[in-house]
């Protein structure tokens, strides 16, 4: 039988490698973090190119005082979702992938590792590719690959340094996105002439609603999942999950905006075609590397934790190192031509196990997660249960373009998890001899 004390350490063995971001541990008050300084981490992490990508596509189908309104309604559904899923690890100091091994048991785990560090690895293609296609229209190069070898690694490179690397290049390049969202907004609205020539774009109308929601849920899903490897750092669960909603909030909502005012504009849904026909494209490569940056770095250093989990190594670095290959070689070969499909999968597979650690950890453990003593079972039934029924959840809507695939996969494996959890206590205390 599960038991619900707080979780405590993991010790390391002296032969590995000492990494102080603390891959498989819980992270100690010592080592926590300033408000500042957590806020500035998760604003880095959410200014994220793809959104502005996906927001794009998503504002040509829609009226543009149509598109706000699911907008606003994605970034509150990640808002409520991620800052969850942040004061989750805040309470407990652990990674997101250390959460799951505790909600389905460290075999399960091993598949949320696989889950998350290997779609982490897909989205570090994907922005590799997002770089390599911006440098080639704005240098007119047609040998591409050396971009994407040298982006790619460049990258990475504060993700191998830690949380501290990443908080550094999170300063500067925050401002400067701003700046650039700041100056397409601008040239949207001289070209609609106004707020009320803006609001009154038609859209194409081939996209349902609530696909559309899905859609730019799914392009920060699998990263917000993953918002515990930076909120852990935090000295409060409370504080942890108001900076995360308000950031989130915020952040998302701009970046989507942003993403749609160009499109809704100029009716381009291409944001990096946008760029070029509006002769942006050359000043804009400085703010954009900034941002498409500090969005790899985040990821590169989701998957290095993620591989420290999977392998049972104390040291990430290993991780980012291999990770950053594989994405780099997944931008060579084109992968971010796949964006639509592989969002389309993230939505069904990833938000059920946001939903399983919340319904757990709020509603069957309520606020307290098992101790990691290394003697956690191979499966938890409960933990697993109410993944699978999220799946079949957000797959089946998928499949019948039935409302919100990815918010209904996260409502049905919460729901389900202290269902399961309390049929798995009393089958426990049932098979246990009377003292």
């Amino acid at each position: 039988m599960s038991t619900t004390a707080r979780p405590g350490a993991t010790s390391a063995r002296p032969a590995d490698r000492i990494d102080h971001d603390y891959p498989l541990t819980p992270v100690p008050p010592g080592a926590r973090r300033g408000t500042a300084s957590i806020v500035v981490l998760i604003a880095g992490f959410l200014f994220f190119t793809p959104t502005m990508l996906t927001a794009a596509q998503v504002a040509v189908e829609f009226p543009f005082a149509q598109f706000i309104g699911l907008a606003a309604v994605a970034a509150v559904v990640l808002a409520v979702y991620i800052a969850l899923m942040g004061a989750v690890s805040a309470r407990t100091g652990l990674t997101t992938v250390m959460v799951a091994r505790t909600v389905l048991g460290k075999g399960g785990g091993k598949w949320a590792s696989l889950l998350l560090g290997g779609t982490q690895i897909g989205w570090y293609g994907v922005t590799v590719g997002t770089l390599v296609n911006l440098m080639s229209r704005a240098f007119g190069w047609e040998i591409t690959w050396p971009i994407a070898m040298i982006g790619g690694v460049l990258m990475a490179i504060s993700a191998y340094a830690g949380v501290k690397g990443i908080e550094i290049l999170s300063w500067i390049a925050v401002p400067l996105m701003l700046i650039l969202c700041v100056w397409v907004l601008a040239l949207a609205l001289d070209e609609t002439g106004g707020w009320g020539g803006l609001m009154q774009t038609e859209g194409l109308g081939t996209l349902s609603a609530g696909a559309a929601v899905t859609i730019m849920i799914s392009t920060f899903i699998s990263g917000g999942t993953q918002i515990g490897n930076w909120t852990r750092f935090a000295r409060a669960g409370r504080i942890a999950l108001i900076a995360t909603f308000a950031s989130v909030i915020i952040v998302q909502f701009t970046m989507l905006f942003f993403g749609g005012v160009g499109a809704a504009a100029f009716g381009e849904g291409d944001f990096a075609e946008l760029l070029v026909s509006l002769g942006l494209i050359g000043p804009a490569m400085i703010l954009l590397i900034a941002n498409l940056w500090t969005t790899n770095d985040n990821t590169a250093y989701a998957y290095g934790v993620a591989g420290s989990e999977l392998f049972d190594k104390p040291d990430r670095r290993p991780f980012v190192v291999a990770g950053t290959i594989v994405g780099i070689a997944l931008a060579v070969f084109g992968f971010d031509g796949l964006i639509v499909p592989f969002l389309s999968a993230l939505g069904v597979l990833i938000p059920p196990l946001g939903g399983a650690v919340i319904g757990m950890f709020f509603l069957s453990w309520r606020g307290r997660g098992p101790q990691l003593t290394g003697s956690e079972p191979m499966f938890r039934g409960s933990g697993i249960a109410a993944y699978l029924v999220g799946v079949a959840v957000a797959w089946g809507t998928t499949y019948m373009d039935l409302g919100s695939p990815a918010i209904q996969g996260i409502i049905a494996a919460a729901l389900v998890a202290p269902v399961a959890y309390a049929i798995e206590l009393r089958a426990a205390r049932r098979g246990t001899p009377a003292s």
